[in-house]
């Protein structure tokens, strides 16, 4: 009986992530057969579950939209996943590590005995990694007014802060991206026919325009590989001991995604950028610049190009005569 309960569960967990499945899916998952699923199945609606049978191609069985899952119904691995996710949330949102600890000190009590063991045993602690520059913490009611007019297709008019003073713009908003610990919100400005990465940490929407519009495609077709390839997205490089830049011989899209967190690219021309960029020390900043493998010009500062000099003779010495 306590098996066939788990089991069930467990089936009940499955169809919470909204997909359609066949029987032979289910069994498969279940480690059970056909006819286990489908008597499980039977169970899981005469306790009042919704569990419509979808024909035709593609078809199987789903939960139905209005049935209401209990608060928790975890397997082991789904409360694994979610005690590790929720410890190492990154703070991109204002008060987000304390909703968080919250969320999941709730979560625990909620959980049957079996599975809160496999999340307890799972308590880790996170270090910053000095590597890593997450933007200053959103407000969490900016992400829901972008992400609302985004759902709903309505253009946005928001106060963006880039280099300069704030300025005033009217959006097509596509899709939010989150990379390397920083929003960016992927957006179409109509009145300079461009897309654009933006911060979302440097965006201060306005009230909603309820202003349809129609969507459109994404460069690259994908809006990550947007976000990661754009030079122009609103970084500013971080404070350093030491801190410098170069010409490399690779275009903006080229160097955009594999440039250090903190670091900024500038078009140069179609196939050279401009590389900011910082370090603990001049040597290690002129290492990150090698790693590129491209011909670097425009070096600054002197001590910058004092320690490409040091490593030259350093490696030279090391080689030994041809």
């Amino acid at each position: 009986m306590a098996a066939t309960s788990a089991r069930t569960l467990k089936l009940l967990s499955i169809f919470g992530i909204g997909a359609t499945l066949t029987a032979g899916e289910l069994a498969t998952r279940l480690g059970t057969s056909v006819r286990t699923v489908r008597r499980d199945i039977d169970t899981l609606r005469d306790l009042g579950y919704e569990i419509e049978a979808v024909r035709g191609a593609g078809g199987g069985y789903r939960l139905g939209r209005a049935t209401r899952l209990p608060p928790v119904v975890f397997d082991e691995d789904q409360a694994v996943a979610t005690a590790v996710a929720l410890q190492t949330v990154p703070a991109v949102l204002s008060g987000i590590r304390e909703n968080a600890a919250r969320a999941l000190t709730t979560l625990r009590q909620a959980m049957p005995a079996r599975s809160r063991r496999h999340a307890e045993a799972f308590t880790v602690s996170s270090a910053r990694n000095y590597w890593e520059f997450p933007a200053p913490p959103i407000d969490a009611e900016t992400v829901r007014a972008i992400g609302g007019a985004i759902n709903r297709r309505h253009l946005v008019r928001v106060d963006y802060t880039g280099d300069g003073e704030p300025v005033t713009l009217t959006l097509e908003p596509h899709d939010l991206v989150v990379w390397a610990a920083r929003w960016y919100l992927v957006a179409f400005d109509p009145d300079a026919d461009r897309w654009r990465a933006m911060r979302m940490d440097r965006i201060r929407p306005h009230l909603p325009t309820h202003t349809p519009f129609g969507r459109r495609d994404i460069p690259h077709g994908d809006p990550a590989a947007f976000v990661m390839t754009e030079h122009d997205r609103g970084d500013a490089a971080a404070e350093w001991p030491c801190r410098g830049s170069a010409v490399l011989a690779l275009p903006a899209s080229t160097v955009a995604p594999f440039a250090p967190g903190g670091s900024t690219v500038e078009y140069d021309t179609e196939s050279t950028c401009r590389l900011t960029l910082g370090a603990w020390s001049w040597a290690g900043l002129a290492g990150l610049l090698l790693t590129f493998d491209a011909d670097i010009t425009d070096i600054e500062p002197a001590e910058l190009r004092q320690a490409l000099h040091s490593l030259r003779t350093r490696i030279g010495r090391g080689l030994g005569p041809d």
